[in-house]
């Protein structure tokens, strides 16, 4: 589902891109898909050349003049209870130094989400938000890599819920599609953005098994008893009683659909799981 609102559009070709979180999952692969688009890539980060935390506004103008758009993503979660102000005040920030596109990751489903949303529409930047689907790296990076890698998965998502698993990759590439489009088709549009089929957790860990040659099972744990488990490993406890509510909704069924944007976008369909989990296998993510 797209969603369209009234915003500033412009005609104007973007050479000079922003990439927040350029070290992170989606921004590295933003900042490389840009580049290979031919623009002009700032890939900044906390501890990079190009220096921004979205924590210490000192940070943000010198990463922002002269840019002509910015990809946007929070750390953490975009539904934490702080991302709203920041987001608000980076894109008011932008619009002020005249950077003219907005690109934010959000996440599919995810209410928490939407006051960031907003705060990005009410900046008057030419706005373009991405909704993501579970991004299918999360089996091949991040926290649940190393249960990946051996012989059981145990995870908040219960056995029958079926969900659309993103190829970042495809995230990447519709950004970037987004913010070099020069008629600025996509601006004050939401982007639903899935895959091209809907799997269980345990059908994915299935394909990462037959990719890697081995046996796996999956284990659907309650949401309250893997927030527990968190605890145990030392997550603090506010971020703690945020995942579980976060897991609670999330992984409810509200997702169990698919869209068509990013073909729409990109001309082409997404990247089914497979071929992620025997590109990830080839590349022994999982040795």
């Amino acid at each position: 589902m797209t969603q369209t609102t009234n915003t500033t559009q412009t005609t104007e070709n973007t050479t000079t891109v922003l990439v927040t979180g350029a070290t992170g999952r989606t921004g590295r692969r933003v900042a490389d898909a840009a580049r290979a688009a031919g623009l002009t890539v700032r890939a900044a980060s906390r501890s990079g050349a190009v220096r921004f935390d979205w924590a210490d506004p000192a940070t943000w103008d010198a990463a922002l003049s002269g840019a002509d758009g910015a990809y946007l993503a929070y750390p953490t979660d975009i539904g934490a209870p702080d991302a709203a102000d920041a987001v608000g005040a980076l894109s008011r920030r932008a619009v002020e130094l005249g950077v003219r596109r907005l690109v934010l990751l959000s996440a599919r489903g995810e209410d928490q989400a939407l006051p960031a949303e907003e705060a990005l529409r009410a900046s008057g930047a030419a706005w373009t938000v991405l909704r993501c689907a579970w991004f299918q790296q999360n089996f091949s990076e991040g926290p649940l890599l190393d249960q990946v890698r051996g012989d059981e998965l145990a995870f908040a998502a219960p056995d029958g819920l079926r969900e659309p698993f993103i190829d970042v990759q495809d995230i990447a590439e519709t950004a970037v599609a987004v913010l070099r489009d020069p008629a600025g088709r996509y601006a004050g549009e939401v982007l639903d953005l899935t895959g091209p089929e809907l799997l269980t957790w345990g059908e994915a860990l299935g394909a990462v098994a037959r990719a890697t040659g081995t046996d796996k099972a999956y284990v659907a744990v309650p949401a309250g008893d893997y927030g527990a488990a968190l605890g145990e490993f030392g997550v603090p406890e506010e971020e703690v009683a945020f995942l579980v509510e976060l897991f609670t909704t999330l992984l409810d069924g509200r997702n169990a659909s698919l869209s068509g944007d990013v073909e729409r976008v990109l001309g082409r369909g997404p990247r089914p799981f497979a071929a992620f989990a025997e590109r990830a296998a080839a590349d022994g993510v999982w040795k």
